[in-house]
């Protein structure tokens, strides 16, 4: 579906097409990555919403190589094509966990399993890692293939402060992001800065400090989404003795709504909202279509005559 060209805010679509002149997808890749508060370096358990898998697919754990799953990642996305349009490009996404935090050998390995495709099928790299997680030698790799393909390196903020983050465990600070994206920057690579709302303990105020801590960064695109409790997370146990709730639509959009207008106003938003598979979703009771959130935010954008980056703190 064509996106309108009037949104009050800044969505991935267009700028893949002003980017790319061609439709282009996300390849979701699971490496078999761990991540440090799940290991014991840092905790056990991971993040409180966090399931299982990592946010990923869980394909190497049932054995699918990596080139195996890219090639059927280009193979799906090719079948998208419509008849007229030009050859579908991908996003190369290695999703799931901590793709930085392992040996250096490892993730040269896993760099050269896409290697051969980047330029071609792949149009676009992107990495999702932790803050605390990017050593500079895995910056000094990415560096490298920036020259080829454009990369992106997803860090996951979440919230905007070290009490919100240490109760989720998350286990790293507002400051190690900040570190982090200076140094993806001066690599040449442009980040994607991840943000959750409704977390416990963080509120409406969180939302918008969260926003304000993204927009100085100067993260080129911004992921948000809803805070959701899925089965095998601490999350789950705490929203079963009623420790914990979930933003219903109406509260979700009007602190989006907040979020949005305190973003720079040209960072890029590819994700409005997070979605799960029922059987694996306790709450929130809903889960709209995207094109649904994308429209209600922009009608309560538009009905406080603001748009995104209205309300951006002037940088000091």
């Amino acid at each position: 579906m064509t996106e309108p060209i009037d949104l009050p805010f800044r969505t991935l679509a267009p700028w893949l097409r002003e980017t790319f002149w061609r439709p282009v997808h996300r390849v979701a890749l699971d490496a078999g990555s761990t991540c440090p508060n799940r290991d014991g370096t840092k905790g056990l358990g991971g993040c409180t919403y966090c399931d299982v898998e990592g946010s990923g697919t869980g394909a190497l754990r049932t054995g699918q190589d990596l080139v195996e799953q890219l090639e059927a990642g280009l193979a799906r996305i090719a079948r998208r094509r419509k008849r007229d349009e030009p050859e579908v490009g991908a996003i190369a996404y290695l999703q799931s966990y901590t793709n930085t935090y392992v040996d250096q050998s490892r993730f040269e390995e896993v760099l050269a399993a896409i290697d051969p495709y980047l330029g071609r099928e792949v149009v676009c790299l992107s990495v999702a890692t932790r803050p605390d997680c990017l050593p500079d030698d895995s910056l000094r790799h990415l560096e490298r293939l920036r020259t080829r393909v454009p990369v992106w390196v997803e860090l996951g903020l979440e919230a905007a402060s070290d009490e919100v983050l240490f109760a989720i465990n998350r286990l790293h600070t507002v400051a190690e992001f900040d570190d982090a994206v200076a140094r993806a920057h001066a690599a040449g690579l442009l980040v994607v800065g991840h943000a959750i709302l409704g977390l416990p303990g963080d509120g409406r105020e969180g939302a918008r400090r969260t926003a304000e801590v993204l927009a100085r960064s100067g993260c080129a695109g911004v992921k948000v989404h809803q805070m959701m409790v899925l089965r095998r997370t601490q999350l789950a146990a705490q929203w079963k003795r009623g420790e914990v709730e979930c933003l219903d639509l109406e509260t979700y959009v009007a602190w989006l709504a907040d979020f949005v207008e305190r973003l720079g106003a040209e960072q890029v938003l590819h994700r409005l909202t997070g979605d799960a598979p029922v059987e694996n979703r306790l709450a929130p009771d809903w889960s709209p279509r995207k094109n649904d959130v994308r429209a209600r935010l922009a009608e309560a954008l538009e009905a406080r005559g603001t748009c995104q980056g209205a309300l951006t703190p002037n940088p000091a």
